[in-house]
């Protein structure tokens, strides 16, 4: 389908999410996600397009995923396309500078069909993102980048989904969505060994 969405999973780590979707949507099998994280299995850590249909690109390597979407966007631009880029990122992966090169860039090319999404748990591995480098005011940056923004509860769907549907939020300008969420959150499995 040429004229479909995009989206890339900047977060390629969470690529469990990503099959689990997948499978949902039939472009995998279900029976398929017990193999994730198998030796040799095609559901690996970080999604492959050349392996796992419905995936757009290759990553794992934080901060490559913005890049590639404000690429694509740019590519609609340029073509004439309707569809749109979206692109989850985690809020550790923005310490990565590609990420705010591609942030430079979108809003140079006005690319108001790309939409990042940020999963803004403040976490990241090792510590929290502002013990590391701090980000706040990230709604603020974001807008200084060029950026229009919004920001809802990342789990509340009846919020995202409406807000996500209505971009561009201004014309001319990229999107951005910071998502607040906690990690975990409605996770309640039992980790007991046995």
């Amino acid at each position: 389908m040429p004229d479909r969405d995009r989206f890339i999973l900047s977060k390629g780590h969470c690529s469990a999410a990503l099959y689990a979707t997948l499978a949902e949507a039939g472009f995998i099998p279900r029976q398929m996600l017990r193999e994730y994280m198998r030796p040799l299995s095609l559901l690996n850590g970080h999604p492959d397009r050349n392996k796992v249909p419905g995936v757009e690109a290759n990553t794992g390597p934080l901060g490559h995923g913005l890049p590639i979407a404000a690429g694509a966007a740019k590519a609609a631009k340029i073509t004439g396309a309707s569809w749109r880029t979206f692109v989850l990122t985690g809020d550790g992966e923005l310490q990565e500078g590609s990420n705010w090169e591609a942030a430079m860039a979108a809003a140079q090319f006005r690319l108001d069909n790309l939409t990042v999404i940020v999963d803004r748990n403040r976490l990241q591995q090792g510590d929290g993102t502002e013990s590391t480098v701090s980000l706040e005011p990230l709604a603020e940056r974001w807008w200084a980048f060029g950026f229009s923004v919004r920001e809802v509860d990342g789990h509340d769907l009846d919020a995202l989904i409406p807000m996500l549907r209505s971009v561009p939020f201004e014309a001319g300008r990229p999107n951005c969505v910071i998502a607040h969420t906690h990690k975990g959150r409605g996770v309640c499995r039992s980790w007991k060994t046995a």
